[in-house]
């Protein structure tokens, strides 16, 4: 069972996916940046550019698996902030335009309304 999921040995060919996948795992090396050489010879390095070294508990085997650091999730995070906080001063600027031109068609139009009395 991993994720509450249940793998059926008939159903699915265990030998080609990763051992993390299908049994339970201790992380031998903490979630920790690719080095160079990592990078250009370890596929899980592609998708996040960290990865932690796991050993699987029944098969013993030693595996590197993708991970995500907490300094990566701080500076998307950060990113986000960042791009949420710009987008809402431009609308905010908007409204404010808006608010003031609107204020000015109603001045003018009780203006023009008083000389007509």
């Amino acid at each position: 069972t991993v994720w509450g999921l249940h793998f059926s040995p008939s159903l699915v060919s265990t030998s080609n996916l990763p051992c993390w996948l299908v049994e339970e795992f201790v992380v031998a090396e903490e979630c920790a940046p690719c080095s160079n050489f990592q990078a250009k010879t370890t596929p899980e390095c592609g998708s996040t550019g960290y990865v932690e070294k796991i050993t699987c508990s029944s098969t013993k085997r030693s595996e590197f698996k993708s991970c995500r650091s907490a300094l990566m999730e701080q500076h998307l995070f950060w990113k986000f902030e960042g791009t949420v906080i710009g987008v809402a001063l431009v609308f905010a600027c908007l409204v404010i335009v808006r608010q003031r031109q609107l204020d000015r068609k109603a001045l003018e139009k009780v203006r023009k309304q008083i000389e007509s009395i």
